[in-house]
This record gives C-alpha cells, structure tokens and sequence, in this order.
C-alpha cells in the first residue's frame, strides 16, 4: 500500500510484529540485566562470558609466547628421553639378572665362555655364597685366631699374645634373641672368600684375591683395636684352625677332635692403630 504522499506505509498488523519482536528482544535484556544486579554480578561480566562460549581465538589460550610447534616439538624430545631411560633400566635390569644366574648356576658352556665378564659384574657388591639347587653349609669348624705386632723405638718387635675372633663373635651370638648379621657370617665369609681367591699357598695372583686380602686383615685388625684398648701395632697375623665337627651322640666329656689343618698365615702391615 501507498500513503499520501508517495511514501509507502507499513501495514499494520507487520508492524506490529516487528514492534513486538523488538520489544521482546528488548525485555529479554532487560531481565537478565535485572538477574545480574539482583545476583550481584557485573553485566559486563556477563556479557564477556556469554562472548566467550564460541572458544578462544587461535592465538589466545597460550600462556606461553611458545607457538604450538614448538611446544609440541619440547613435548616429543621428552617423550623419547622417557622412554630411553625405561629401555636403559630394563636392558640393565635384564643383564643383572642373567649374570647373576650365571654366577650361581651350575658350570656350563655359557658360564665358562663368560667367567671373567660376570665375575666382573657381579664381585664385589652382588656376590652369591649359595648355589642355585642346594646350600653349600659348612662341614668343619674354623678358629680364627689373630695377634698384632709394634716396632718399638728401639727396634725391637713386640708381639701380642693371640686372641681368639671367632670366640668373640660365638659370645656375641649366643643368648642372643637378635644376634648381628656381622658378627655371624662376617668373619667366616671373609675367611671362605680369602681360601677361594688364594688357594693353599697365600699368594694373591689377582685384583679380587688382593682385596679379599686387605677386607680380611682390616676386620682382623678392627677386632684388635677394640680388644686391645688402644694399643699400637702396626701388623696382624692370622692363624686358622680346623676342626672336624663332632659325630652326632658324642659324650660331652669326651676329647676334643685333632685338627684337621693349622695354618699360619704371613705378616700383613695395616694402617697404624691405637696411640
């Protein structure tokens, strides 16, 4: 339709849709403008939280000046990090494993083939004294018995009387509801491990062999120094006796068994002790 005029009029029932599409919208802002101070809540916080319901822009939403690239990059360098140190630790984990194996089983091809690069992995910290199917337990008794020796100013020797270590440890094991691992297995593993590394004849022909000889004579000389009371000395001489261990039923009175062996072994110089 044309109004007066030549201008075109709007009919009405349009119009009045429109105006009440506009008043609508119009009040529907109008309430939750009311909601928010009636909340308590700025309308500028609102209207910035409905903006942001369509997400960060590409480039917000890193805290970082890092692009993407770079970080995902940081993010793959660690990754692989991580899993070379699980594949070190399972590798290293493994070789313990089979050389520790080879050490306690049974002689075999495989052992004997590798003997020096296990004895090389697995001496001195993970050394095994048992076998992979039975204990190797003790047949004889061992006396170990040692004494010091001081060069006086003069230049005169002076020698102590002996003293007998295993007693020692036998005294601290015994009525003992919780006796020492040291005092039980020390004394005699060192012992076992000296006669293994040196044979008969107490020459050290290897590094091993030399150490068994030093680790022996400093807990020789550790046991001195205590029982001394600060006496000094400069050398120790270990004397190890054998024993055969007495038959099952044996009378109490009866005589002790003759030694099997005594053997004497030479002067070691130590690091000087008391004052």
């Amino acid at each position: 339709m044309t109004a007066r005029g030549g201008i075109p009029s709007i009919p009405p029932r349009a119009a009045g849709v429109g105006g009440s599409a506009e008043t609508s919208g119009a009040g529907q802002r109008n309430e939750k403008a009311r909601w928010a101070v009636s909340s308590g809540i700025d309308s500028v916080r609102v209207r910035e939280t409905g903006e942001s319901d369509a997400g960060p822009l590409p480039w917000e939403g890193y805290d970082s000046g890092d692009p993407p690239g770079e970080r995902s990059a940081g993010a793959r360098v660690l990754r692989a990090g991580l899993h070379t140190a699980v594949l070190l630790c399972l590798v290293t984990t493994l070789v313990h494993i089979g050389a520790v194996f080879l050490q306690v089983a049974p002689a075999n091809p495989v052992s004997r083939r590798y003997g020096r690069q296990v004895d090389a992995w697995v001496y001195p910290l993970f050394e095994q004294n048992w076998r992979l199917f039975a204990p190797n337990p003790d047949s004889v008794n061992r006396q170990v018995l040692a004494r010091t020796a001081h060069t006086a100013s003069n230049g005169s020797m002076r020698v102590s009387p002996w003293v007998d270590l295993t007693a020692m440890d036998r005294a601290a094991v015994e009525h003992n509801a919780f006796p020492s691992h040291t005092a039980q297995n020390l004394l005699r593993r060192a012992w076992a491990s000296y006669v293994d590394t040196h044979g008969e004849d107490d020459t050290a022909r290897s590094d091993r062999a030399v150490m068994m000889q030093k680790y022996l004579s400093n807990i020789a000389a550790d046991r001195l120094a205590d029982h001394d009371g600060g006496r000094t000395f400069e050398f120790v001489q270990l004397r190890v006796v054998t024993l055969p261990v007495a038959a099952p039923g044996t009378a109490a009175g009866h005589r002790p068994p003759s030694p099997v062996e005594n053997r004497l072994l030479p002067w070691w110089k130590v690091t000087p002790y008391g004052k």
